[in-house]
């Protein structure tokens, strides 16, 4: 439990806001305890934003979704955005079949960034990080892709996969950085911002 690494964090109420399955079981995993809210948040970002800027910015968003006035001294709010980029072109959710064949045959026998961000936010202040993973893919080929499609339905999904599911297994050659980060939260981080929270 994160609460007996940094005692001060005992008192506090965690919130996730977030419809991820994937971040919850994270967070599942890494022994918070913890509560889901979420609240509807308009996902657009300024067109001149880097990747890492959009991310930062749609999670500072959806934690801003949550105003001051209304959290207790103790509740924390936690959010994530999770933004796939081939050097600065961002990759979205694919919206129909075609649109997640176009991106993953995008990132085929090439590497691109996947970045996470995270808000976490008090009564008293919000602070927003960003960790960047590359990940590298194999050359897909159509029946390979198809086939992912088709078994994963991977539509609600940045970059149009998860690496936790066939694709990572079977199309993924290696990775630099956070395995986590890919999945949709980078704990590793998270964890050092939790154990210093309330030194500030």
């Amino acid at each position: 439990m994160i609460e007996t690494l940094n005692p001060l964090l005992k008192n506090y109420r965690f919130i996730l806001a977030s419809q991820s399955p994937r971040r919850k079981a994270l967070l599942q995993q890494f022994g918070l305890q913890f509560e889901v809210e979420v609240r509807p948040v308009d996902e657009d970002f300024p067109e001149s934003a880097t990747p890492a800027e959009a991310a930062e910015y749609i999670a500072r968003k959806k934690g801003e979704a949550f105003p001051v006035k209304e959290l207790e001294k103790n509740t924390m709010i936690i959010t994530a955005d999770t933004v796939v980029a081939i050097g600065n072109e961002i990759l979205g959710k694919p919206f129909d079949y075609e649109h997640a064949r176009e991106i993953l045959e995008s990132l085929s026998s090439r590497h691109h960034e996947v970045i996470t961000a995270v808000s976490l936010k008090t009564r008293s202040r919000q602070q927003v990080f960003s960790v960047s993973t590359r990940v590298f893919f194999k050359n897909l080929n159509r029946e390979e892709i198809d086939f992912y499609i088709n078994a994963y339905q991977p539509y609600d999904k940045a970059g149009a996969y998860g690496i936790q599911e066939w694709i990572g297994f079977a199309a993924i050659t290696r990775i630099e950085g956070s395995y986590f980060n890919v999945v949709g939260l980078p704990v590793h981080a998270l964890y050092q911002k939790l154990l210093v929270w309330d030194a500030y």
